[in-house]
């Protein structure tokens, strides 16, 4: 996916070439990676206003007297507990124990229902929800057509609010709202995101995004609103402990080892429900914890952690140096008696075994 005739590009890719942004290959697309500095932009959307063009993530919609069946077998939450207008964070268990992907579940209808998978795992996700659909659950993939803009920063609410009548302050955190925003027609207003800093996902369809790109800018002018990149969505998401798919969870994780069990629900009959429950019952024998590093230094993903005299004991998933609190944090798996906050951690960072303290969840507090 790499090649220059295979690679993907947003409804938005011209509009960042245009505002000169860097870009790089993410996820088989041609994504902005910053438009200024990584560090400028993160500092704008936690405290003003960013937009994130998000357009390469993918949505299905799976329909009919059978979609929640569907969904239910296929997720680890439970999904029976969604109404209209309301959002899940959700996994899809692999049948091994690991995990296929992370994902949100919308509730458009009593029968219709929206999964939002990330972008490298469409293909992946979509052949295996198929393979699970014993159930005659409709399935129908629109990623290909849709753009999503994640207006996120605690100016957010006020900027968007500027182009519709909708009122956003009734939509509570992971629930949505369907209506017109800039004159765009059915637009799903989704009061979610990935930055811990607040904010809306815009849903529409890609020939309405730049009208309504276009729009958020005009708008959001006097809160100082800026384009944002992958850069800057990464640190804000670490900063919140938030897991992204091939870093900390992948095929090889389980939702309860990542932290993950407040979405895995033995309520129901799931892929690998009984596997899980019993990691739940008797432990696992590593955890994802979060760390600061106490002693001078950057840790940085695939880093080793070490025991104090250099046995290699675990794994840095994610790591960088928090923008907002000035110190280098991150995640990494370690044997579970090494997960509680307090423990001490060595990350082995170029060759210099650097102390590490084990914190809680998110990094950053609101």
């Amino acid at each position: 996916m790499s090649t220059t005739d295979t690679i993907k590009k947003t409804a938005l890719h011209a509009v960042h070439q245009g505002l000169g942004a860097k870009m790089i290959p993410f996820a088989g697309y041609d994504m902005p990676v910053r438009y200024s500095s990584d560090l400028d932009e993160h500092h704008t959307v936690r405290n003003g206003v960013g937009v994130f063009d998000v357009s390469h993530m993918g949505e299905f919609w799976i329909l009919g007297p059978h979609a929640l069946d569907l969904i239910q077998w296929v997720t680890s939450n439970d999904a029976a507990k969604l109404s209209p207008g309301k959002v899940q964070y959700s996994c899809l268990p692999n049948g091994k124990g690991g995990i296929v992907d992370d994902l949100l579940v919308y509730c458009l209808g009593p029968e219709e229902y929206m999964l939002v998978v990330n972008a490298s795992n469409i293909e992946k996700d979509w052949n295996w929800i198929q393979s699970q659909n014993r159930f005659g659950a409709k399935m129908e993939n629109f990623s290909d057509y849709i753009s999503l803009l994640a207006v996120q920063g605690p100016q957010a609410l006020s900027v968007i609010q500027k182009l519709t009548e909708v009122n956003l302050s009734e939509i509570p955190y992971y629930h949505f709202a369907k209506g017109t925003v800039a004159g765009i027609e059915n637009v799903i207003i989704s009061n979610t995101g990935y930055t811990g800093a607040g904010g809306f996902e815009l849903y529409v369809p890609n020939d309405k995004a730049e009208a309504l790109w276009k729009a958020l800018f005009e708008a959001g002018e006097p809160e100082g609103i800026k384009p944002i990149g992958l850069g800057a969505r990464d640190t804000l998401r670490l900063e919140m402990g938030f897991c992204l798919y091939g870093n900390d969870i992948d095929d090889s994780t389980s939702p309860i080892e990542a932290g993950l069990g407040w979405i895995t629900k033995f309520t129901k009959e799931f892929v690998d429900c009984d596997l899980l429950r019993s990691q739940k019952e008797n432990g696992t024998a590593r955890k994802l914890v979060g760390f600061e590093l106490t002693d001078k230094g950057i840790a940085r993903g695939h880093y080793p952690v070490k025991s104090e005299d250099g046995l290699e004991i675990g794994m840095v998933t994610s790591g960088t140096m928090s923008p907002t609190l000035g110190k280098s944090i991150g995640l990494a798996y370690v044997p579970s008696e090494l997960s509680k906050p307090g423990s001490i951690l060595h990350i082995d960072v170029r060759g210099r075994l650097l102390k590490a303290e084990v914190v809680s969840l998110p990094f950053v507090k609101k």
